[in-house]
């Protein structure tokens, strides 16, 4: 089994303002709009993390479930978990697992080459589970929710490099870890006092939610190139946290040399 991290989603209220941060901070390029999330009542922005991506939606409409995720969670932050099977046989068989534990699949849509399925935050707990599959297989390469390849030009890393990890948190991290470890199909470990799930490119980290905003998506662990200058330009616009830390989106993104 390979699950390749391909793409984090963030909701916000208002979508530009937060493309602008992050796009300043951090030193990521803009690479693609998805018209087809209108159809959920949504905007959106691609940006390159990388090769792979950092998405951001906004309601458009009324009642909407991201408009609804928003007032339950109170305000930005993270959304998605969203990531790529090395075969549709893969992608089935995570289906399959989530299912036998009693997990939702929220939406789905199945192309002769290009398969979605959602699995649903509510169950996982923290987050939406979303796994896709997609000929090419390459996980550095084509990825239609970017809109194939046409971002490579956009690829900029010389401030932020990549993803390095997930922060899932909640009231149980050993039970969302478990749940997450049944349907994934990858062990949990504990690491340094922390129960960890290890993706192909990433580690998801399941913690205690501590900031009085429930369970969800909490952080994001990136390594980076050029910390002095992602940190002078989170104080400008007042992102910084400290030397470690930016707060974006309602997003903790922890600095990783």
């Amino acid at each position: 089994m390979t699950i390749q991290l391909r793409q984090i989603c963030l909701v916000a209220r208002e979508l530009r303002p937060v493309i602008d941060d992050l796009t300043y901070v951090l030193g990521i390029k803009s690479c693609f709009v998805d018209p087809g999330v209108g159809a959920f009542g949504l905007e959106n922005t691609l940006m390159c993390i990388g090769r792979n991506f950092l998405e951001v939606v906004a309601p458009v409409e009324e009642n909407t479930a991201g408009g609804r995720f928003l007032d339950r969670r109170g305000g930005d932050g993270g959304y998605m978990v969203i990531c790529q099977a090395q075969s549709k046989e893969e992608q089935q068989a995570i289906r399959q697992r989530a299912l036998d534990n009693e997990v939702r699949i929220a939406h789905e849509s199945n192309r002769l080459d290009w398969s979605i399925c959602q699995i649903h935050p509510r169950d996982m707990v923290s987050s939406f589970f979303e796994i896709d599959w997609m000929k090419p297989n390459d996980f550095n390469g084509w990825w239609m929710p970017s809109g194939g390849m046409q971002w490579e030009d956009k690829v900029d890393q010389s401030s932020t490099v990549d993803y390095v990890g997930v922060e899932l948190q909640s009231d149980d991290p050993a039970g969302v870890a478990e749940l997450w470890s049944k349907v994934s199909g990858e062990p949990a470990s504990i690491v340094g006092g922390e129960i960890h799930i290890r993706f192909n490119n990433a580690t998801l980290r399941f913690v205690e939610a501590a900031d009085g905003r429930g369970p969800g998506l909490g952080g994001l662990d990136i390594s980076v190139a050029n910390r002095p200058g992602i940190l002078e330009r989170a104080k400008e616009r007042s992102c910084y946290v400290n030397d470690q830390q930016v707060d974006i989106c309602g997003t903790r993104f922890y600095l990783k040399d």
